[in-house]
């Protein structure tokens, strides 16, 4: 990766060309990918369920051999989460009618107020790598903080990652914060980059913790990965 943002940036500078880079630096799989499919294996304490999976080129996620309905819609749902990420979008589409102007600069990185279409989303870059991410989606506000990335020689992929939602009048927190730990690896045969594990730690809301609950955690894990023929 080349960086772009060594010193900080002055705010109220229009920082779209910075905030461009670090979209077009994400990893996407190329257009016309086939899919692919193989085992996935879900666990949680001592549970473990095993079933199969296929993403297909339509890039939607089935899952077989999963009787329990919850453990299968939250298989189904991070391969559907993994793959609507890995689409390719112009920049020029995806941020059509918003604007960018830098905000102040922190460890995370340097803030990116949007205004247009997409006022009241913000973002944050470092070292062409979106840092942070808050936005409204769905009558609630998410908030996303990167740590660590991966980068494939194609783009970074995040590596850790955590997710916070809130309550978009009030910024009151919706439920407790939760941790990802994704790993990649890339298909057989030099094929693009797929997710291998996820493991993921919820903590309890306040209201939950104060009655002694622990966090939560489970494991995606997606073996035996082949393409699509």
């Amino acid at each position: 990766m080349t960086a772009t943002l060594h010193a900080p940036i002055a705010p109220g500078t229009d920082i779209s060309a910075a905030f461009r880079t670090a979209y077009e630096n994400r990893y996407t799989w190329e257009p016309g990918f086939g899919g692919y499919q193989g085992t996935c294996v879900w666990e949680q304490g001592e549970r473990r369920v095993e079933g199969r999976f296929r993403v297909g080129a339509d890039l939607k996620a089935s899952v077989e051999g999963i009787e329990d309905e919850a453990v299968h819609k939250a298989v189904a749902s991070q391969l559907w989460e993994v793959a609507i990420h890995r689409v390719r979008r112009p920049f020029d589409q995806t941020h059509a009618g918003n604007t960018f102007t830098a905000g102040d600069t922190d460890a995370v990185g340097t803030e990116v107020i949007v205004g247009g279409k997409g006022q009241g989303d913000r973002y944050r870059i470092k070292d062409d790598v979106v840092t942070m991410v808050h936005r409204h989606i769905h009558g609630s506000v998410v908030t996303i903080f990167t740590t660590e990335v991966l980068d494939t020689g194609a783009g970074y992929l995040s590596h850790t990652y955590t997710s916070q939602y809130s309550d978009p009048a009030s910024g009151s927190l919706r439920g407790g914060r939760s941790s990802f730990t994704d790993t990649f690896i890339p298909l057989p045969g030099g094929g693009p980059w797929v997710l291998a594990e996820r493991v993921v730690v919820s903590e309890p809301d306040g209201a939950v913790a104060e009655e002694g609950s622990i966090e939560e955690r489970q494991s995606f894990r997606f073996e035996d990965l082949a393409p699509l023929s």
